[in-house]
């Protein structure tokens, strides 16, 4: 069996997972040396919600982040997570948008891009699968793990069938809400290692507080890779304890062979920026660190739990918040069982809040519903709630090709938008990702550049001979 691989996740889902993705470059430079000696198998450290959180709350260009850390990694393989043909975005792009994406996210540092679709339409991803392959990088391909009728565990090794086929480095099970169990999981390892010759990765979290197990009975079925979090930040809606997993394997068959006196270094690193995110508020240790099994019944990820609660609050109804969670898997299953990760898991808390709000089931629905509805996120995995469908978006015709088929080439249409900003080919980039946002970062970067230069130039001018 051999030793198992660790992917920490320290520098993007722990801090996103518990402290609203607000950890700074800064905090994560002193730490990399030492990270860069612990053996990972990667550290996953760009993607995800970082983009958006450094130019949105941090005023960082993440493209700056991602060369700065590739720079000071200089032996451990760098990760992101990407949405398939929606990228870092909330929409999904054209090709060439998605094609110069990845091309730039390798040119700047990249190693392995994990990529996940949230309906596990593999159509959406096989752009970023092909660019990412022809530019040099690993492809880590990820089924998003859920449970409902349609999702057995031959509909996952069908997948990764599939996913294997499509020219995958890697599967990746990403159990975002911790759905999957500890013998679920024993035996879906299991199964994809007789079904394909891929190494398999698992991705979970410890929000129903089953997280360390998942990962041990996988290790046991044979599981290649497994992600964990450094302890400050780790457990609860964070992924299990780097440092606890590697105690617990020392000096049996799969020991990882990392030190656990330099983890232990890195742990009282990051426990100050830890300490940092709870105190300016960005870190609740009462609710980031809870175990909810509610999580199980209504499988309902945590951070979409708190954008509910967030819904309900501002509408003055957290006491139809039960309501709320039970109207959630009646949504899914009229939808047509999509797994709840972003951006689904968003589109059917905002409508079971309506339906509730509303006292009436679909008598507002949202844009994104209806987009969901008429298949521009790609095909939905279980048979759709026809009189729904019907009462949400008439008799418009569903797409059923590939969405990014009936969009047309936007690349130089972002250039020319954004031309009064552009510094960089990765400025576009950004442009594309968050267009109301970016060109508010720009002119904050701009002001920076100018404030800079005027001190040097004050600084030049005091030591000019006189």
């Amino acid at each position: 069996m051999g030793k198992v691989k660790i992917t920490d996740t320290i520098l993007r889902d722990g801090h996103q997972s518990q402290a609203a993705t607000r950890m700074r470059t800064d905090e994560m430079l002193p730490a990399c040396e030492k990270l860069d000696k612990v053996g990972y198998y990667s550290l996953e450290c760009w993607g995800g919600a970082t983009y958006d959180a450094c130019i949105r709350f941090l005023n960082e260009d993440p493209w700056e982040r991602l060369r700065l850390l590739r720079k000071a990694l200089p032996n451990t393989k760098t990760q992101m997570l990407l949405r398939g043909q929606n990228l870092l975005g909330y929409r999904p792009y054209s090709d060439d948008v998605v094609e110069f994406f990845v091309q730039k996210a390798c040119e700047n540092g990249i190693d392995i891009i994990r990529c996940f679709d949230a309906l596990n339409d593999l159509r959406n991803m096989q752009t970023a699968v092909k660019a990412t392959k022809k530019f040099g990088g690993k492809a880590e391909i990820a089924l998003s793990y859920t449970k409902s009728p349609v999702h057995s565990e031959d509909y996952f090794v069908r997948l990764a069938g599939e996913i294997e086929k499509m020219g995958a480095d890697l599967i990746c099970i990403k159990d975002m809400a911790n759905l999957l169990l500890p013998y679920d999981a024993y035996s879906l390892v299991k199964r994809l290692k007789a079904a394909t010759k891929l190494p398999i990765v698992i991705h979970t979290h410890n929000t129903t507080g089953t997280g360390a197990m998942v990962l041990l009975k996988a290790i046991e079925a044979g599981a290649d890779v497994v992600d964990t979090c450094l302890s400050p930040l780790a457990s609860g809606t964070s992924q299990p304890a780097t440092e606890s997993l590697v105690a617990t394997l020392q000096g049996t068959e799969y020991d990882t062979g990392m030190d656990l006196n330099l983890l232990a270094d890195l742990a009282t690193y990051f426990r100050t920026v830890a300490d940092r995110l709870t105190a300016d508020g960005f870190r609740d240790p009462g609710r980031v660190l809870s175990v909810d099994v509610k999580t199980l019944q209504y499988q309902v990820p945590g951070g979409m739990l708190s954008n509910l609660i967030g819904q309900l609050k501002s509408a003055n109804a957290m006491d139809k918040y039960y309501d709320v969670l039970a109207e959630v898997p009646k949504v899914r299953e009229d939808f047509g069982y999509p797994p709840l990760v972003t951006p689904t898991s968003q589109i059917v808390g905002t409508q079971a809040v309506m339906n509730i709000l509303y006292g009436e089931r679909y008598k507002v629905v949202t844009n994104e519903s209806k987009g969901l509805l008429r298949g521009e996120y790609g095909k939905l995995p279980g048979k759709v709630n026809e009189e729904v469908r019907k009462k949400c978006i008439g008799n418009e015709k569903v797409i059923t090709c590939r969405f990014a088929d009936t969009l047309p080439p936007e690349l130089e249409k972002l250039k020319s938008e954004m031309r009064q900003w552009y510094q960089t080919d990765e400025d576009v980039l950004t442009y594309a990702m968050f267009p109301k946002v970016a060109p508010k970062f720009f002119e904050y970067r701009q002001a920076q550049q100018m404030k800079i230069d005027s001190t040097m130039l004050n600084q030049a001018e005091k030591t000019m001979p006189v």
